[in-house]
C-alpha cells in the first residue's frame, strides 16, 4: 500500500477555523476489549484498514509512571492497526532535542505527528513549522502557544479532576462545616497544578469547606513522602487529604504509615493501577482517586490516522476530526473501580 497524504492545504489552512472548537467530555473506562494498555479496539468502518500512513511520535522522558504509560498505550494503540507505521522518538526532558525529533519527522515527510510537548510554548514554533509543511500535528496534554499550531489538541481535564475531588469531600462531610482539608499538590509552578488546586478550592466553596493545609511536591515518590512528612507534623487533624499525583502518592502514603495516623480519608489523583488495588482492597486510608487519562497519546493516534486518511470521527455527524477533544475527570472508588482498572498505569 502506497503512503498518501490527503488534505494538506486543508491541514495548513486550518488555523482558519480556530475559533470554531468542539469540546468533546469523554470517559475513560476501557470496554471489554481493552487491555491495560490504554490501547482500544472497536468496530466501526473507521477501524477497516485504509492506505498506510505514517506517523511520528514524542513525548518526554518516561520519568515517573503516568508518563511512561503515555508512550507505551501510543505504540499499544499503533499496532492495533495495520494501515499505521509509528516513528517514536526517544522520550525526552531536554527541548532542543524535542525540537529537532519534530524537525526530523518534517524532513522525512510523515503524514502526521502526535506530540506531547515536554514544554508547550518552547514548542509552538516547530509544531507551526510542521503545520505550515502540510504535516497535521496533534498536541497532547500540554497545548501550544498558538492555535494554528495544533490541528487537534486531545486534553485531560486539571481543573476538573480539581472538581472532581472537591465534590467528593463535600459529598463525603456531609454538610460538616467543621471537617478539616489538606492538600498535597503537585510542582506550583505549573499551570495544571494551579488548575488543579483552583477546581479543587471552588468545589469546597459549594459545601462552606476550604484547604486548611496545603503543601506542593515535585511528582515524585520522594518529594510525596518528604512534603507529606512535613505536612502531617504541622497538622494533627485531618478530616480529607487530597494528593494530586499517584506516582508521588507512592511517597505520601508510606508517610502516613511512618507517622501511624489514620484518621482521615485520602483521595488519589491520576488513576495508578497500585491506587486501584488498595482502593478495592480497602485496607488503607485511600478510598479514591480522580483519573487524569495515560491514555490520551492513544487517543492521539487514533484521531492522527483518521485526520491522514481523511477521515471523521464516526459517532459524530461532523464532517472533520474536532479541533479539541478534552476527556473526563471521574472519581474511581471502591463501587466502580473495576471499570477503570484496564487503563490504569503502574506508578
Amino acid at each position: 500500500m502506497t503512503t498518501i497524504r490527503p488534505r494538506r492545504r486543508t491541514v495548513a489552512a486550518f488555523g482558519a477555523l480556530a475559533a470554531a472548537t468542539l469540546v468533546l467530555g469523554a470517559c475513560t473506562n476501557s470496554s471489554d476489549d481493552s487491555g491495560s494498555t490504554g490501547a482500544s479496539k472497536s468496530n466501526t468502518d473507521n477501524d477497516k484498514s485504509g492506505d498506510t500512513v505514517t506517523i511520528g511520535f514524542s513525548a518526554p522522558a518516561a520519568d515517573h509512571g503516568w508518563m511512561g504509560a503515555i508512550t507505551s498505550s501510543a505504540k499499544a494503540q499503533a499496532e492495533q492497526y495495520d494501515d499505521v507505521d509509528l516513528k517514536v522518538a526517544e522520550g525526552t526532558n531536554e527541548v532542543g532535542l524535542q525540537i529537532s525529533q519534530v524537525e526530523t519527522f518534517i524532513n522525512d515527510k510523515v503524514d502526521a505527528i502526535v506530540l506531547l510537548p515536554f514544554d508547550g510554548a518552547a514548542m509552538t514554533p516547530v509544531a507551526l513549522k510542521a503545520m505550515e509543511a502540510g504535516i497535521p500535528v496533534i498536541n497532547v496534554d500540554r497545548e501550544f502557544d498558538s492555535p494554528f499550531a495544533a490541528r487537534t489538541t486531545v486534553l485531560g481535564d486539571n481543573y476538573g479532576m480539581g472538581v472532581s475531588a472537591g465534590t467528593y469531600v463535600c459529598e463525603q462531610a456531609a454538610g460538616d462545616e467543621d471537617k478539616v482539608v489538606a492538600e498535597i499538590a503537585g510542582i506550583d509552578s505549573l499551570p495544571l497544578t494551579q488548575e488543579r488546586s483552583k477546581g479543587f478550592s471552588d468545589a469546597l466553596k459549594k459545601c462552606g469547606l476550604e484547604v486548611e493545609n496545603r503543601v506542593a511536591a515535585e511528582f515524585t515518590v520522594e518529594s510525596g513522602e518528604r512534603v507529606a512528612s512535613n505536612l502531617l507534623q504541622a497538622a494533627p487533624k485531618i478530616d480529607y487529604l487530597w494528593n494530586h499525583d499517584d506516582d508521588q502518592g507512592v511517597g505520601v502514603l508510606a508517610a502516613i504509615k511512618n507517622a501511624n495516623r489514620d484518621e482521615f480519608v485520602m483521595i488519589g489523583g491520576a488513576g495508578s493501577a497500585n491506587v486501584m488495588r488498595d482502593i478495592k482492597a480497602d485496607n488503607t486510608v485511600l478510598k479514591a482517586t480522580v483519573i487524569y487519562p495515560s491514555t490520551q497519546a492513544a487517543d492521539g493516534i487514533k484521531l492522527a490516522r483518521l485526520i491522514a486518511q481523511g477521515k471523521s470521527m464516526s459517532d459524530l455527524a461532523e464532517v472533520e476530526v474536532p479541533r479539541k477533544v478534552q476527556l473526563a475527570a471521574p472519581v474511581v472508588t471502591k463501587d466502580n473501580v473495576d471499570e477503570y482498572m484496564d487503563s490504569a498505569f503502574e506508578s
